[in-house]
């Protein structure tokens, strides 16, 4: 498989990680929409949420390590948004499921 989020969690390809764990690795996006904008993502392969049929896995990540990272990066009081593209017309670009985390300015709706 060439997919390069697998690479980064299986670290394949060198990547900064701001966490990881069993479950999962975090790092900063390439592209950043905000101050703070970090991916969260499954080490297992998983395309994308409609995909996503791992209870433990969903609730690790949004109960357990969301958190943790707001917290850890300064946006927890503040506020964040957390995005979750699915498909081509919602937005992914790697189909492999992964949360974005975006904080440390005001946020907008529309997003922008």
């Amino acid at each position: 498989m060439d997919c390069i989020f697998c690479k980064i969690a299986n670290k394949e390809i060198n990547s900064a990680l701001i966490y990881e764990d069993d479950s999962v690795v975090a790092f900063r996006d390439l592209n950043p929409q905000a101050p703070q904008h970090i991916l969260i993502v499954p080490k297992k392969h998983v395309a994308n949420i409609i995909e996503l049929d791992d209870k433990e896995l969903a609730a690790h990540i949004f109960v357990d390590v969301v958190p943790k990272i707001a917290k850890e990066v300064g946006v927890a009081d503040s506020g964040f948004r957390i995005v979750v593209n699915t498909g081509e017309e919602g937005g992914q670009t790697v189909n492999h499921l992964h949360v974005h985390l975006i904080g440390g300015r005001k946020m907008t709706w529309p997003p922008g």
